[in-house]
């Protein structure tokens, strides 16, 4: 039988991060057709840079650009938790889209700040 490594930190971290920009994208399909270019387009730039920036920086080389490409992930991760409460209380989503969401930017600010703590 064959034995499977276990997963490595950025493998973790990178699931969680696709999973969630995948949600994201579902969940802001039903935004209302008039905040396609308002709220719909900024939640779903903001969730694709967390993935974005988080992919650059674990290809940089140098630590303090790498650093810099992390900070940049865990702000937009910052900007779309705001979003995420927002359309919440304007009804854009339901309760377990919401749940499931809040989830998941916890889980993975909890990781980015980790890997933060660890550059300083």
């Amino acid at each position: 039988m064959e034995q499977t490594k276990p997963k490595t930190y950025h493998e973790i971290l990178q699931e969680r991060i696709k999973e969630f920009t995948h949600l994201a994208y579902k969940v802001s399909r039903k935004f209302p057709k008039e905040e396609l270019y308002g709220i719909t387009s900024q939640f779903r730039r903001a969730s694709i840079s967390v993935a974005l920036n988080y992919t650059e920086g674990y290809a940089r080389i140098k630590n303090k650009v790498h650093k810099n490409f992390i900070e940049i992930s865990f702000g937009s991760l910052k900007e779309v938790i705001f979003l995420i409460n927002f359309c919440h209380e304007e009804n854009f989503m339901d309760e377990d889209e919401f749940k499931k969401l809040n989830q998941l930017t916890e889980e993975i600010a909890k990781m980015l700040w980790g890997m933060l703590r660890r550059m300083s």
